[in-house]
């Protein structure tokens, strides 16, 4: 079992940059495919992006192409998310999770989660 902490979320302002981080402990990381998600208050949890093993192969959402950019260090079993121009409307709990396979959006497929990291973005 792989346990993933997430940290980085904060208060912001509109415009302004965050980078979140997830660390991955407990088995080896390699093979796993990463990816983030994240849940507004009366919303369903939603794809972010999603990153390969390899880091060769990157996959966002529409709403964050451009402004998010997710990356992965497989020696520090670390995946982080880099998130530039946030807007109010990027207000959530960011979610980090792992699957193996191929990339999907879809939250359910997608295996151990992390316990969230509280991302606001004030106007």
């Amino acid at each position: 079992q792989v346990q993933l902490v997430e940290s980085g979320g904060g208060l912001v302002q509109a415009g302004d940059s965050l980078r979140l981080s997830c660390a991955a402990s407990g088995r080896t990381f390699s093979g796993y495919v990463m990816g983030w998600f994240r849940q507004a208050p009366g919303k369903e949890r939603e794809f972010v992006a999603a990153i390969t093993w390899s880091g060769g192969n990157t996959y966002y959402a529409d709403s964050v192409k451009g402004r998010f950019t997710i990356s992965r260090d497989n020696a520090k079993s670390t995946v982080y998310l880099q998130m530039n121009s946030l807007k109010p409307e990027d207000t959530a709990v960011y979610y980090c999770a792992l699957r193996i396979g191929t990339v999907v959006t879809t939250p359910v497929w997608y295996t151990s989660w992390g316990q969230g990291t509280q991302v606001t973005v004030s106007s």
